[in-house]
Protein backbone atom coordinates (compact mmCIF):
# COMPACT_ATOMS: atom_id res chain seq x y z
CA UNK A 1 0.00 0.00 0.00
CA UNK A 2 2.81 2.36 0.86
CA UNK A 3 4.32 1.70 -2.54
CA UNK A 4 1.00 2.45 -4.26
CA UNK A 5 0.59 5.67 -2.27
CA UNK A 6 4.13 6.68 -3.18
CA UNK A 7 3.53 6.01 -6.87
CA UNK A 8 0.22 7.87 -6.75
CA UNK A 9 1.85 10.84 -5.04
CA UNK A 10 4.64 10.82 -7.59
CA UNK A 11 2.15 10.81 -10.46
CA UNK A 12 0.16 13.67 -8.93
CA UNK A 13 3.35 15.65 -8.30
CA UNK A 14 4.52 15.04 -11.84
CA UNK A 15 1.17 16.18 -13.17
CA UNK A 16 1.23 19.32 -11.07
CA UNK A 17 4.78 20.06 -12.19
CA UNK A 18 3.86 19.54 -15.82
CA UNK A 19 0.82 21.77 -15.43
CA UNK A 20 2.89 24.44 -13.71
CA UNK A 21 5.55 24.15 -16.40
CA UNK A 22 2.87 24.54 -19.05
CA UNK A 23 1.54 27.66 -17.36
CA UNK A 24 5.06 29.05 -17.07
CA UNK A 25 5.78 28.23 -20.71
CA UNK A 26 2.54 29.86 -21.83
CA UNK A 27 3.34 32.89 -19.72
CA UNK A 28 6.83 33.12 -21.19
CA UNK A 29 5.48 32.83 -24.73
CA UNK A 30 2.88 35.52 -24.06
CA UNK A 31 5.50 37.80 -22.55
CA UNK A 32 7.81 37.34 -25.53
CA UNK A 33 4.94 37.92 -27.95
CA UNK A 34 3.80 41.10 -26.21
CA UNK A 35 7.34 42.48 -26.32
CA UNK A 36 7.78 41.80 -30.04
CA UNK A 37 8.09 44.71 -32.44
CA UNK A 38 5.21 43.05 -34.32
CA UNK A 39 2.85 44.13 -31.51
CA UNK A 40 4.34 47.63 -31.57
CA UNK A 41 3.75 47.86 -35.31
CA UNK A 42 0.15 46.70 -35.00
CA UNK A 43 -0.62 49.15 -32.18
CA UNK A 44 1.08 52.03 -33.99
CA UNK A 45 -0.59 51.19 -37.28
CA UNK A 46 2.59 51.64 -39.30
CA UNK A 47 5.80 49.83 -40.18
CA UNK A 48 8.92 51.98 -39.84
CA UNK A 49 11.65 50.90 -42.23
CA UNK A 50 15.27 52.02 -42.12
CA UNK A 51 16.85 52.35 -45.57
CA UNK A 52 19.42 54.22 -47.64
CA UNK A 53 19.45 55.08 -51.33
CA UNK A 54 21.14 52.61 -53.71
CA UNK A 55 20.19 52.20 -57.37
CA UNK A 56 18.05 50.18 -58.04
CA UNK A 57 17.22 49.27 -54.44
CA UNK A 58 15.86 52.65 -53.41
CA UNK A 59 16.04 56.03 -55.18
CA UNK A 60 14.07 59.22 -55.77
CA UNK A 61 11.92 59.66 -58.83
CA UNK A 62 11.45 62.98 -60.61
CA UNK A 63 8.67 63.91 -58.19
CA UNK A 64 10.86 63.23 -55.17
CA UNK A 65 9.07 59.99 -54.27
CA UNK A 66 10.96 56.85 -53.29
CA UNK A 67 10.98 54.03 -55.86
CA UNK A 68 12.99 50.83 -56.26
CA UNK A 69 13.11 47.17 -55.35
CA UNK A 70 13.35 47.79 -51.60
CA UNK A 71 10.49 50.26 -51.73
CA UNK A 72 8.27 47.68 -53.43
CA UNK A 73 9.28 45.01 -50.90
CA UNK A 74 8.75 47.14 -47.79
CA UNK A 75 5.46 48.54 -49.09
CA UNK A 76 4.11 45.03 -49.69
CA UNK A 77 5.27 43.87 -46.25
CA UNK A 78 3.32 46.72 -44.66
CA UNK A 79 0.29 46.09 -46.87
CA UNK A 80 0.24 42.42 -45.93
CA UNK A 81 0.38 43.43 -42.25
CA UNK A 82 -2.51 45.83 -42.76
CA UNK A 83 -0.52 48.88 -41.66
CA UNK A 84 0.93 52.02 -43.23
CA UNK A 85 4.55 52.30 -44.34
CA UNK A 86 7.05 54.88 -43.04
CA UNK A 87 10.50 55.07 -44.61
CA UNK A 88 13.34 56.44 -42.48
CA UNK A 89 16.29 57.39 -44.75
CA UNK A 90 19.49 56.86 -42.77
CA UNK A 91 23.22 57.21 -43.45
CA UNK A 92 24.52 53.74 -44.26
CA UNK A 93 27.38 53.71 -41.77
CA UNK A 94 24.93 54.53 -38.96
CA UNK A 95 21.97 52.41 -39.98
CA UNK A 96 22.64 49.44 -37.66
CA UNK A 97 23.17 51.65 -34.57
CA UNK A 98 19.93 53.46 -35.48
CA UNK A 99 18.06 50.14 -35.64
CA UNK A 100 19.46 49.03 -32.27
CA UNK A 101 18.45 52.41 -30.80
CA UNK A 102 14.85 51.85 -31.93
CA UNK A 103 14.72 54.58 -34.59
CA UNK A 104 12.78 52.16 -36.80
CA UNK A 105 11.46 48.59 -36.71
CA UNK A 106 13.50 46.84 -39.39
CA UNK A 107 16.15 47.49 -42.02
CA UNK A 108 14.92 46.68 -45.51
CA UNK A 109 17.65 48.28 -47.54
CA UNK A 110 19.69 45.84 -49.58
CA UNK A 111 21.75 44.89 -46.54
CA UNK A 112 24.01 41.91 -47.17
CA UNK A 113 24.44 39.25 -44.52
CA UNK A 114 27.87 39.34 -42.89
CA UNK A 115 29.08 37.59 -39.76
CA UNK A 116 30.28 40.88 -38.29
CA UNK A 117 26.86 42.49 -38.70
CA UNK A 118 25.21 39.34 -37.36
CA UNK A 119 26.94 39.89 -34.02
CA UNK A 120 24.79 43.00 -33.58
CA UNK A 121 21.55 42.25 -35.46
CA UNK A 122 19.57 39.20 -36.53
CA UNK A 123 19.05 38.50 -40.22
CA UNK A 124 16.04 36.93 -41.89
CA UNK A 125 16.26 34.40 -44.69
CA UNK A 126 17.77 35.99 -47.83
CA UNK A 127 15.28 37.56 -50.21
CA UNK A 128 17.77 38.69 -52.88
CA UNK A 129 21.26 37.93 -54.17
CA UNK A 130 23.75 40.26 -55.80
CA UNK A 131 27.47 40.97 -56.09
CA UNK A 132 29.93 43.66 -57.10
CA UNK A 133 31.78 44.65 -60.25
CA UNK A 134 34.41 47.29 -60.94
CA UNK A 135 33.81 50.28 -63.17
CA UNK A 136 36.67 52.32 -64.60
CA UNK A 137 37.09 55.98 -65.34
CA UNK A 138 37.67 55.92 -69.09
CA UNK A 139 40.00 58.90 -68.89
CA UNK A 140 42.23 57.48 -66.14
CA UNK A 141 42.16 53.89 -67.37
CA UNK A 142 43.22 54.93 -70.87
CA UNK A 143 46.02 57.12 -69.52
CA UNK A 144 47.40 54.33 -67.32
CA UNK A 145 46.66 51.39 -69.60
CA UNK A 146 44.34 49.76 -67.05
CA UNK A 147 42.35 47.08 -68.88
CA UNK A 148 41.85 44.02 -66.66
CA UNK A 149 40.85 43.53 -63.03
CA UNK A 150 44.43 42.49 -62.31
CA UNK A 151 45.67 45.83 -63.66
CA UNK A 152 43.73 47.67 -60.95
CA UNK A 153 45.38 45.72 -58.14
CA UNK A 154 48.54 47.79 -57.87
CA UNK A 155 49.95 50.74 -56.00
CA UNK A 156 49.07 54.07 -57.56
CA UNK A 157 45.52 52.98 -58.42
CA UNK A 158 42.64 54.62 -56.56
CA UNK A 159 39.17 53.09 -56.24
CA UNK A 160 36.12 54.90 -54.87
CA UNK A 161 33.55 53.00 -52.83
CA UNK A 162 30.77 53.55 -50.32
CA UNK A 163 31.79 53.66 -46.68
CA UNK A 164 30.79 50.67 -44.47
CA UNK A 165 29.31 48.76 -47.41
CA UNK A 166 29.89 45.21 -48.62
CA UNK A 167 31.05 46.86 -51.83
CA UNK A 168 33.91 48.38 -49.85
CA UNK A 169 34.71 44.94 -48.40
CA UNK A 170 34.73 43.44 -51.91
CA UNK A 171 37.16 46.12 -53.11
CA UNK A 172 39.46 45.56 -50.11
CA UNK A 173 39.49 41.83 -50.77
CA UNK A 174 40.01 41.95 -54.53
CA UNK A 175 42.31 44.99 -54.79
CA UNK A 176 44.48 44.93 -51.64
CA UNK A 177 47.31 46.89 -53.29
CA UNK A 178 45.11 49.75 -54.51
CA UNK A 179 44.17 52.81 -52.47
CA UNK A 180 40.50 52.98 -51.51
CA UNK A 181 38.69 56.30 -51.15
CA UNK A 182 35.45 56.21 -49.15
CA UNK A 183 32.26 58.19 -49.66
CA UNK A 184 29.07 58.33 -47.59
CA UNK A 185 27.03 58.65 -50.79
CA UNK A 186 27.87 56.41 -53.73
CA UNK A 187 26.60 59.09 -56.15
CA UNK A 188 29.70 61.08 -55.22
CA UNK A 189 31.89 58.03 -55.83
CA UNK A 190 30.57 57.65 -59.38
CA UNK A 191 30.97 61.37 -59.97
CA UNK A 192 34.63 61.24 -58.91
CA UNK A 193 35.26 58.42 -61.39
CA UNK A 194 33.36 60.18 -64.18
CA UNK A 195 35.38 63.35 -63.53
CA UNK A 196 38.65 61.42 -63.77
CA UNK A 197 39.62 61.97 -60.14
CA UNK A 198 39.85 58.23 -59.32
CA UNK A 199 40.66 55.20 -61.45
CA UNK A 200 37.69 53.03 -60.57
CA UNK A 201 34.50 52.71 -58.54
CA UNK A 202 32.71 49.73 -57.00
CA UNK A 203 29.30 49.01 -58.47
CA UNK A 204 26.55 46.48 -59.05
CA UNK A 205 25.47 45.49 -62.59
CA UNK A 206 22.16 47.47 -62.58
CA UNK A 207 23.83 50.57 -61.17
CA UNK A 208 26.66 50.27 -63.69
CA UNK A 209 24.20 50.17 -66.59
CA UNK A 210 22.37 53.17 -65.16
CA UNK A 211 25.58 55.20 -64.74
CA UNK A 212 26.85 54.39 -68.25
CA UNK A 213 23.47 55.39 -69.68
CA UNK A 214 23.56 58.66 -67.74
CA UNK A 215 27.22 59.60 -68.10
CA UNK A 216 27.90 58.52 -71.67
CA UNK A 217 31.53 57.76 -72.39
CA UNK A 218 32.88 58.67 -68.94
CA UNK A 219 32.69 55.19 -67.39
CA UNK A 220 32.96 51.56 -68.45
CA UNK A 221 32.71 48.12 -66.85
CA UNK A 222 36.12 46.51 -66.43
CA UNK A 223 34.69 42.98 -66.26
CA UNK A 224 31.18 41.54 -65.82
CA UNK A 225 32.60 39.03 -63.33
CA UNK A 226 30.81 39.32 -59.98
CA UNK A 227 33.13 39.76 -57.03
CA UNK A 228 32.12 38.69 -53.53
CA UNK A 229 28.56 37.47 -54.23
CA UNK A 230 26.21 38.49 -51.44
CA UNK A 231 22.86 37.53 -49.90
CA UNK A 232 20.53 40.33 -48.86
CA UNK A 233 18.15 40.05 -45.89
CA UNK A 234 16.02 42.10 -43.50
CA UNK A 235 17.86 43.11 -40.31
CA UNK A 236 16.13 43.06 -36.91
CA UNK A 237 17.02 43.79 -33.32
CA UNK A 238 18.10 40.71 -31.38
CA UNK A 239 15.81 38.96 -28.90
CA UNK A 240 12.64 39.08 -31.00
CA UNK A 241 11.74 35.57 -32.24
CA UNK A 242 8.17 36.56 -33.20
CA UNK A 243 9.35 39.25 -35.61
CA UNK A 244 12.02 36.99 -37.06
CA UNK A 245 9.41 34.27 -37.60
CA UNK A 246 6.93 36.64 -39.25
CA UNK A 247 9.41 38.18 -41.69
CA UNK A 248 10.96 34.80 -42.53
CA UNK A 249 7.52 33.44 -43.38
CA UNK A 250 6.74 36.53 -45.45
CA UNK A 251 9.92 36.03 -47.49
CA UNK A 252 9.22 32.32 -47.99
CA UNK A 253 5.64 32.99 -49.10
CA UNK A 254 6.67 35.66 -51.59
CA UNK A 255 9.48 33.53 -52.96
CA UNK A 256 7.00 30.70 -53.47
CA UNK A 257 4.42 32.93 -55.17
CA UNK A 258 7.02 34.35 -57.56
CA UNK A 259 6.35 37.92 -56.46
CA UNK A 260 9.91 38.56 -55.24
CA UNK A 261 11.39 37.20 -58.46
CA UNK A 262 9.05 39.30 -60.60
CA UNK A 263 9.93 42.50 -58.75
CA UNK A 264 13.65 41.64 -58.66
CA UNK A 265 13.69 40.94 -62.40
CA UNK A 266 11.96 44.25 -63.11
CA UNK A 267 14.44 46.34 -61.15
CA UNK A 268 17.61 44.34 -61.85
CA UNK A 269 17.25 43.09 -65.42
CA UNK A 270 15.21 45.78 -67.21
CA UNK A 271 15.71 49.47 -67.89
CA UNK A 272 11.97 50.25 -67.89
CA UNK A 273 12.36 52.34 -64.75
CA UNK A 274 15.38 54.43 -65.80
CA UNK A 275 13.31 57.32 -67.14
CA UNK A 276 11.57 57.75 -63.79
CA UNK A 277 14.75 58.41 -61.80
CA UNK A 278 15.64 61.96 -60.82
CA UNK A 279 18.90 63.41 -62.12
CA UNK A 280 21.73 62.88 -59.65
Amino acid sequence: MKVLRYVASAIIATGLFAAASGVMADGTRQALSSESVIETIKKRGSLRVGMATFVPWAMRDKNGELIGFEIDVATKVAGDMGVDIEFVPTAWDGIIPALVAGKFDVIIGGMSITMKRNLTVNFTHPYANTGYILMASNERADEKGLKTLEDFNQAGVTIATRRASTGATAMQKNFPKAKLIYFDDDTLAYQEAANGNVDGVSSTPPKAAFEIEKRGDKLRVVSPKLMSPTREAFALRKGDPDALNYFNNWIQENHASGWLKERHDYWFTTRDWAGMVADQ
